[in-house]
């Protein structure tokens, strides 16, 4: 309740302060590992810096965005998004990918807009502030464990992993020590590094339910007890100075120390969100992936507070997410024609999480997009059979045409064999390779190259331009 009131008086300022002076869209972005945040961010201020490749945002269109600048960010404790030297990584003599998401971030672009409609000769231009905020999205998956003990995470946690080849040193571990013992410092630290190892093998592995996630992004709390807990097979209550009732007070702690201040200062203050996601990279890695990242985005989009931010609920509630676009990143990797099917198994995906979010009052999309394109397509025929082949620069610097299989046209042939266990793709091989950045020559007024960037860009901010 505490939180809640804070939470609403801030929103009281705010929100006099945009309707008096000048409107502020807070712009979350997110998505799980390598789903290409940092370079979204970096492509989508650079193109909104150089709109000649924009066609697609409206105001742009429409010649009423004088100018858009970049100003220091409003928070003064969270850091600025370095988006300098991650824009001179991309698009420098040597391009490379810039360094990941590994903490919140936060950059201020700013625009003089001329208001359009019947009256727009008689007002002159206005200030519109985007403040963008990055988090990692283990970060957000977080959030789901604010609803359940640490019994009730310990036992859902062991029965997710218990196949898994990864876990079998932890859980070896977990299953030799007895909970309701006496608390051995050592024990829970070799407990708590056996799970971290477990959930860093899992992350690089493929799967994206791995939380806590502090665990793979410590920062300043690496060996702290915050983070020195594991699941364990807990029965019954705990006893007093055992190594269960210890592992539940850590746990508890993190969700205090960690979890709900993340939630009120950066995740509660957003109104559009945009949630990345390497689905390609997903099909690749096969049935169990695919599975595992649909679950993983519905505990994301649990986290959300969807909803229209009506003037007297921003007031009293705090404000709510009210449009939510679901982007499946990297679709250079893929020639055109198979776009719209990549979007359908996006939108597939995220149905449920996106049915929910459309029923609170959110508006939702879902979009395949590449922040910055890398590759160039081309036909290549092979055995007489026409190929739609995408050609780019690998990690290693040679140049290479690649065709990474037909998706397809019904994305229920892909979730279903995921929902149902399949450890393979009947009859079909989706190829993924790993391109580096293209060296690029821009024209004045052009941004990096992209693939539907201005669409998504209309759809989170065009309303407010």
């Amino acid at each position: 309740m505490a939180d809640s009131l804070v939470r609403g008086m801030e929103s009281v300022g705010d929100s006099v302060s945009e309707a008096l002076f000048e409107p502020v869209i807070r712009l979350g972005v997110t998505g799980l590992a390598r789903s290409g945040k940092t370079v979204f961010i970096t492509s989508l201020v650079a193109n909104l810096l150089d709109r000649g490749r924009m066609p697609g945002l409206v105001a742009q269109h429409e010649g009423r965005i004088n100018a858009a600048y970049l100003q220091p960010q409003p928070d003064d404790t969270v850091p600025r998004f370095d988006y300098e030297n991650h824009l001179a990584a991309l698009t420098g003599p040597n391009p490379h990918w810039p360094e990941s998401t590994r903490a919140v971030s936060e950059l201020r672009l700013s625009f003089k807009v001329r208001p359009a409609g019947l009256l727009s000769g008689l007002k002159g231009p206005r200030t519109v502030h985007l403040d963008i905020v990055d988090y990692p999205g283990e970060w957000l998956l977080d959030l789901a464990l604010l609803d359940k003990s640490y019994d009730d995470w310990s036992t859902e946690t062991l029965n997710r992993i218990t196949e898994r080849a990864e876990a079998q040193e932890f859980l070896a571990q977990a299953k030799a020590v007895a909970p309701e013992a006496k608390h051995d410092e050592p024990v829970a630290q070799s407990l708590a590094q056996a799970f971290s190892g477990y959930l860093n093998t899992a992350r690089d592995a493929g799967f994206y339910d791995c939380t806590p996630g502090r665990f793979l992004l410590p920062g300043d709390l690496a060996g702290s007890p915050v983070l020195t807990f594991a699941p364990l097979p807990v029965e019954g209550v705990a006893t007093r100075n055992s190594l269960h009732r210890e592992m539940a007070r850590r746990y508890e702690a993190y969700k205090l120390r960690v979890v709900k201040p993340f939630f009120r200062e950066h995740f509660a203050r957003i109104d559009r969100q945009v949630v990345l996601v390497d689905a390609l990279g997903a099909i690749h890695k096969g049935p169990k992936a695919v599975e595992d990242m649909r679950r993983a985005m519905g505990d994301i989009l649990s986290a959300f507070r969807p909803g229209r931010n009506a003037w007297l609920s921003q007031y009293l509630l705090g404000k709510r997410v009210e449009r939510i676009l679901f982007a499946a990143t990297k679709a250079d990797h893929l020639h055109h024609l198979q776009h719209p099917r990549l979007t359908s198994i996006m939108e597939a995906l995220t149905r449920d999480a996106r049915d929910r979010a459309s029923f609170a009052g959110a508006e939702t999309s879902a979009v395949s997009l590449a922040a910055l394109r890398a590759t160039t397509e081309e036909m290549r025929t092979h055995e007489g059979v026409p190929l739609a082949c995408v050609r780019g620069t690998l990690l290693d610097g040679k140049q290479a045409a690649f065709y990474p299989g037909e998706l397809p046209e019904d994305p229920a042939h892909l979730l279903g064999a995921a929902r149902s266990g399949a450890v393979s793709w009947l009859g079909e091989d989706y190829g993924f390779m790993s391109f580096a950045p293209a060296n690029l020559t821009l024209r004045s007024g052009d941004g990096p190259p992209h693939i539907r960037l201005d669409r998504a860009a209309q759809f989170l901010i065009g309303d407010r331009l």
